[in-house]
């Protein structure tokens, strides 16, 4: 199966609804992600690599994967799993109070800065909901 395409894809019907306000993209340095010109092109945003063992480069990623694993192990295949169970874990991670300025859900908090006009600092400080 050819992941590239499908993160491709993937990342742009997420993320194009939100083209004013993405402004960078880092990921690690997957393989995945080989069509990163592609889609920094079709977003108009700046696309980084973390450098190799610095997850730290990454915090809010690491962080959600960790969420995440609460619900599937890290050697479960995602494919496997009813969309009905990836709908649950989905709407609890996102409707979960966070440390955040407020102790905003990250659903809330997303809203309100989309609201305000300025999400990144929503996607900054709370993390982006969570979306399979």
């Amino acid at each position: 199966m050819n992941y590239t395409h499908i993160t491709h894809d993937t990342m742009i019907s997420l993320l194009k609804p939100f083209t004013d306000h993405v402004h960078t993209i880092t990921t690690d340095n997957g393989k995945e992600f080989s069509q990163h010109q592609q889609i920094a092109k079709e977003l108009n945003a700046g696309f980084y690599f973390a450098h190799p063992y610095s997850s730290w480069e990454r915090g809010a990623n690491e962080n959600m994967n960790g969420l995440i694993h609460q619900f599937f192990s890290k050697k479960m295949s995602l494919k496997f799993i009813p969309e009905k169970f990836i709908k649950r874990a989905k709407d609890l991670l996102n409707h979960q109070p966070r440390k955040c300025p407020g102790l905003k859900t990250l659903f809330e908090g997303f809203n309100n800065e989309l609201k305000l006009g300025n999400p990144s600092v929503a996607l900054q400080d709370c993390n982006p909901p969570f979306s399979i």
